[in-house]
């Protein structure tokens, strides 16, 4: 508990500190931008000056001087438009096919207003010319770096939150595991005692019908004590006949469910090999079939179907169900999603993991019939 609150502090410190640290970045940048702005008004100002020494005079070699002409040429890196008291414009420092178009120049004069007030160019008090003048390349650059920060900032804090978040859920699954691992633990106490309670009834006057039935039972709870003593851990995978394993699985269902269900299986003669773990696989078949039959509310024909594609062997388990939404065909996977009242969500979940994770197989609905019902289908690799 003091460990995940500490994780929790950390966690909202270290997002504390980033936005602390961006704000005084995009401050200073702020600050810089506007005193660099300043420097460019101040850069035009004293080249409108010139331009109005040229405007002037009428022998530029024997009046102008060496320092107005210095200063008109060397400004080469802000983009400007003069209009003289005749309206004739003087485009600078821009691309050449926005000189040439005349909509493209009224376009950059009304750009250029809204960047930064326009400068008179007069002499003695008479008015000359009008400089408009945009933002030069450094500064246009600069006026997008608080955006690119703050959208790094923001992947920043999404990691971290990422970070804790998978955490989070680690330490659950890791709880879950560890809960999983002790039921298992907690049942064989149980079970040993019925094992020999059953060898017990063997040696007296009883039914060996029911005694059959029990020892199925047992097998059962056995295989699923051994089931959740996997959760957490790598499955150990066996070359086994899917045919087999499958139709197993299928009967001991059929035999213990309502009668008002119709069971068909259809399956090869030949087995079908390939590597799969026993008791995880019958866990797979046994939440598919029981969410059929929890679709169908209880009656309905359920059938399952096993194909032999060469590479690959197919298992379809059709139900005649309430059917699945075509937007859900994949969020009925994730865990924790159910239709159902008491529901957890975890089944199809499971199904997922166990195919795709362990098995390295596929599983998902090959299609649905809202009122009709639903084809789920799994595809595992063989193995000859």
């Amino acid at each position: 508990m003091i460990s995940v609150k500490n994780r929790s502090i950390t966690k909202w410190i270290l997002i504390g500190m980033s936005v602390l640290i961006v704000s005084l970045i995009l401050w200073n940048t702020y600050v810089f931008f506007q005193r660099f702005k300043e420097e460019e008004r101040i850069k035009m100002k004293i080249w409108a000056a010139a331009q109005a020494e040229l405007l002037q005079t009428s022998d530029l070699e024997k009046d102008l001087g060496e320092l107005p002409l210095q200063v008109l040429t060397n400004n080469t890196s802000t983009p400007m438009i003069l209009v003289n008291i005749n309206g004739i414009i003087t485009p600078g420092n821009m691309n050449e096919k926005v000189i040439r178009d005349p909509e493209e120049i009224q376009r950059k004069i009304r750009e250029f207003s809204r960047e930064n007030e326009p400068l008179d160019i007069s002499y003695k008090n008479e008015k000359l010319a009008t400089l408009y003048y945009g933002n030069s390349e450094v500064l246009t650059k600069l006026k997008y770096y608080p955006i690119a920060l703050i959208l790094i900032i923001i992947l920043f804090i999404a990691v971290i939150l990422l970070f804790y978040q998978t955490s989070r859920i680690s330490d659950q699954n890791k709880l879950w595991a560890g809960m999983a691992k002790e039921t298992a633990h907690q049942i064989g106490t149980p079970l040993s005692s019925l094992v020999g309670w059953s060898e017990i009834l063997k040696g007296q006057d009883t039914d060996p019908a029911i005694i059959e039935e029990i020892e199925k039972d047992i097998t059962r709870l056995q295989i699923i004590t051994d089931r959740f003593s996997k959760i957490g851990s790598t499955p150990v995978l066996s070359v086994l006949d899917v045919v087999k394993e499958s139709r197993t699985s299928f009967e001991y269902l059929r035999e213990r469910s309502s009668k008002l269900v119709s069971f068909e299986l259809i399956a090869p003669e030949h087995p079908i090999m390939a590597s799969i773990n026993p008791q995880l696989f019958s866990w797979t078949i046994e939440n598919l079939v029981k969410n059929a039959i929890d679709a169908m509310k209880g009656k309905g024909d359920l059938k399952m179907e096993i194909k032999d594609s060469g590479k690959q062997v197919i298992l379809l388990i059709t139900d005649s169900g309430k059917g699945i939404p075509k937007n859900l065909y994949k969020t009925i996977f994730s865990p924790g999603f159910t239709t159902k009242r008491r529901g957890w969500g975890l089944g199809l979940s499971l199904v997922q993991r166990i195919i795709e994770d362990y098995h390295e197989g596929k599983v998902r609905v090959l299609h649905s019939d809202m009122g009709k019902g639903t084809t789920m289908q799994i595809t595992l690799k063989t193995v000859f």
